[in-house]
């Protein structure tokens, strides 16, 4: 999908191609959130979930931009830094202890990050890699919420101020840009839209097929394809420092996984002793 936003995104501004891929979603969505509203949107923390669109906006306004005038392959890899933001919020805002093994890996993935966004020898840091840095930052922000927002609100709820309220912050935007797409530029909207719902399925199923620690690994298999895809359609090929940068990232996002699913089940077998003493 980053490489049709990509192609799409050489002709159009990103806050059109972003409304037609949050229409699509919002089209899906539609007949769920409808059927239960306004209940849908009765939230315990209305205030949270307010921040967390913004937050939501904010993630994808400058993680599309960036994949738009960044390589796809380094726009890709800098995204990654999510699990690290996150690992970091999870410990301030959630209280969640991490040990020091946690602690290396998340410093570790920090320093990839900026291997990979570090300017080459005569330039300043690129605005578009800080606007993928500052992407990774609101996306962790946006999964810290969620979890909040879980404990206290239902998916349902979640789910609509998510579909509606992102979708109504891209129209201003999206007027103020517009510019009427070609048949060709519509096709690769329709497709952008079409895809983005694909993958929140097939996410879905994977998640429900196995353990979301299991199958989050295999998000790091889009590196390969938006290397190939850059090289193919852009003619794009990263530096040596991507390279690098990428090997660090998601030996220590992974590893940083691995700690959390450690300690999930360490945590579960001791309230199972609990639970059989009581």
């Amino acid at each position: 999908m980053v490489a049709l936003i990509k192609l799409a995104g050489t002709s159009l501004h990103v806050m059109e191609v972003l409304f037609f891929r949050q229409l699509a979603m919002m089209l899906i969505a539609s007949p769920v959130i409808l059927r239960s509203f306004p209940r849908s949107l009765k939230s315990k923390r209305p205030g949270l979930q307010i921040l967390r669109v913004f937050f939501a906006f904010g993630a994808m306004t400058l993680g599309f931009s960036a994949v738009i005038h960044l390589p796809l392959a380094e726009a890709t890899t800098i995204a990654f830094g999510k699990t690290f933001f996150t690992t970091i919020l999870a410990i301030f805002v959630l209280g969640e202890i991490v040990g020091p093994r946690r602690w290396g890996a998340v410093i570790v993935g920090f320093i990839g990050v900026l291997i990979v966004a570090w300017p080459t020898e005569g330039t300043a840091f690129s605005i578009y890699c800080l606007m993928a840095i500052g992407s990774a930052a609101l996306v962790g922000v946006v999964m810290v919420s969620i979890r909040l927002l879980s404990q206290v609100d239902e998916p349902i709820t979640i789910l609509s101020y998510q579909a509606i309220g992102v979708g109504l912050l891209m129209l201003p935007g999206t007027i103020w840009f517009w510019q009427t797409p070609t048949l060709e530029e519509l096709g690769l909207l329709l497709a952008i839209g079409a895809l983005a719902v694909c993958g929140q399925y097939i996410n879905i199923l994977g998640l429900r097929a196995g353990e979301a620690s299991a199958v989050a690994p295999l998000d790091y298999s889009r590196l390969v394809y938006t290397l190939f895809l850059g090289w193919w359609i852009f003619g794009e090929w990263p530096e040596p420092r991507v390279f690098i940068g990428a090997a660090i990232i998601v030996a220590a996002a992974a590893y940083t996984l691995h700690r959390e699913r450690v300690v999930g089940k360490t945590k579960q077998t001791k309230k199972a002793k609990t639970i059989v003493s009581d």
